[in-house]
């Protein structure tokens, strides 16, 4: 069975690199580490598709619906509770800082709207997720997560600082390994070797 690997976002280029979308560019850097060149439109799922071959067998999908409603896209590939264990979610973190991943499976949403459209679609909680850390931190190194609405959309919804890209890279080149191992030895492996609080340049 072919792992199905989802990067949730927002579609329209006012989003491209917004905090909320830090999952479909993970995916997106993903799939080019594997070779991929070209996306392809598929209008039945309202999703961009494509397929990774070689040792990583995938198929990348990047809903085009808004997150909240990405679970629509996602049942098309995922048609049982049985194939959602070859499932995995990307998506942006409030309760991890900039530079932190974290691979889990089982879990609640922790209040993350695509998530939560997800686990209805497929009728289970029985995925992958890696969690890609957006808050920021204190000087001292304590998690600095926004509170109360207004804060919380002004911080998904803003755009990432030249200091937050330059952290990204490393991020990016730390969840395609994450994906790789996920896909290749399973995600007991993966939060194993991925769960820490360092990241390797």
């Amino acid at each position: 069975m072919t792992w199905v690997l989802v990067g949730l976002g927002n579609p329209g280029e006012e989003y491209t690199r917004t905090h909320h979308n830090t999952g479909r560019i993970a995916v997106e850097h993903f799939a080019k580490k594997q070779g991929v060149t070209e996306w392809r439109a598929d209008k039945k799922a309202n999703a961009t598709v494509a397929k990774t071959e070689g040792e990583v067998k995938s198929v990348c999908v990047l809903p085009e619906t808004f997150m909240n409603k990405s679970g629509s896209a996602v049942a098309k590939y995922v048609k049982s509770v049985k194939a959602a264990k070859q499932l995995v979610v990307v998506y942006d973190d409030l309760d991890l800082p900039i530079g932190r991943i974290k691979v889990s499976f089982a879990r609640s949403s922790g209040g993350h709207k695509g998530v939560e459209s997800i686990q209805r679609a497929v009728k289970t909680n029985e995925f992958v997720r890696v969690r890609v850390g957006i808050s920021p931190e204190t000087a001292g190194g304590k998690l600095k997560k926004p509170t109360g609405e207004d804060k919380v959309l002004k911080l998904i919804l803003g755009k990432f600082s030249a200091s937050e890209e330059t952290e990204l890279k490393k991020v990016w080149k730390r969840v395609t390994e994450a994906l790789e191992t996920i896909v290749r030895d399973g995600h007991v492996a993966a939060m194993n070797q991925f769960n820490s609080n360092t990241i390797d340049n």
